[in-house]
């Protein structure tokens, strides 16, 4: 842990200090939603802040670490890490800025100043978007140590990437009952603030875009994740190349799962009541993941002459 605090000390600046903006704001969100009685959409009107201020906590540590791991500094990366950190600020600023105004940030185009905030957030989820990309393209042109933590990093921002554009058809949604200036919304065949799952507050009685967005965001730190895994379980059983295979079966099914969710929420599904077609999709990806990773593994045994016993 000592290695890890002194490493992170010297992580990118800026990027550190959202990541601490974001830790105390978490913290006084949290105190919001049990301190504030009024509610918003039908959530504790604290609750986006809150689930804002978290994901950008580990978004934040995520293109950190990601940074670190680059063999020399990347001016070009460092600086759009810094523009991260700009827009995503004007972000939350908004987010919190309307929470105490009493009102929505998303979707919101009610008056002339929320229609202008609604306009600043997307230009700056834009800007984020496309430095992001900036991210991924430097760190795919450099070499990292490890083949398949390198294809991890690489794969993480890519499906992340996807992950944004499947948050764009929230802008066109056209809410029945929406009262007017309300242009958007999260949920698909229902309005927003209905019945949703406890914290996460997706929709159960309709499709919810949310969901594809969320999955495909947090494949920044699920694929890195999986090669850690795969390291510190069969890194003696399994070679550096086979890892790289495996990671990369499990990003191509993460990027198929995250299209999948988004798919199943534009047909105004519930998240918990998928249809024959969506339970189908599901096993095609199911059996097609399982397929891929064996023949990697059989690929694996042929080159090398051994076979994994459990």
């Amino acid at each position: 842990m000592t290695t890890l605090r002194n490493r992170a000390a010297g992580w990118h600046r800026p990027l550190m200090l959202l990541v601490s903006a974001m830790a105390v704001l978490t913290v006084v969100a949290a105190i919001g939603v049990v301190a504030d009685p009024r509610v918003l959409t039908g959530a504790p009107i604290w609750l986006k802040p809150l689930k804002f201020a978290i994901s950008f906590v580990l978004y934040g540590v995520t293109l950190a670490w990601m940074l670190s791991l680059l063999p020399r500094r990347s001016r070009a990366a460092e600086r759009a890490a810094t523009v991260i950190v700009a827009v995503s600020v004007v972000e939350m600023a908004v987010i919190v800025g309307q929470v105490l105004r009493g009102t929505t940030s998303h979707f919101n185009g009610t008056t002339t100043l929320d229609a202008v905030l609604f306009n600043v957030m997307g230009v700056a989820i834009t800007v984020l978007f496309a430095a992001q990309f900036v991210l991924a393209v430097v760190l795919a042109r450099r070499s990292l140590p490890d083949r398949a933590g390198g294809y991890a990093v690489r794969l993480g921002l890519a499906v992340s990437l996807l992950g944004m554009l499947v948050a764009f058809p929230m802008v066109a949604q056209r809410p029945a009952g929406a009262p007017a200036g309300i242009s958007g919304a999260h949920s698909v065949g229902v309005p927003d603030g209905g019945p949703g799952l406890p914290l996460l507050g997706w929709s159960t009685t309709g499709g919810d875009l949310r969901v594809g967005h969320f999955v495909g965001m947090h494949a920044l730190q699920a694929l890195p994740l999986l090669a850690i895994l795969l390291d510190r379980f069969l890194g003696a059983r399994l070679d550096e190349l086979t890892r790289a295979r495996l990671v990369l079966v499990g990003g191509v099914a993460y990027a198929g799962l995250t299209l999948l969710l988004t798919g199943q929420a534009l047909r105004g599904q519930p998240l918990l009541a998928p249809d024959a077609r969506t339970l189908a999709a599901a096993g095609v990806l199911v059996a097609a993941t399982a397929t891929a990773a064996a023949l990697v593994l059989a690929r694996r045994a042929r080159r090398t002459g051994v076979v994994l016993v459990g």
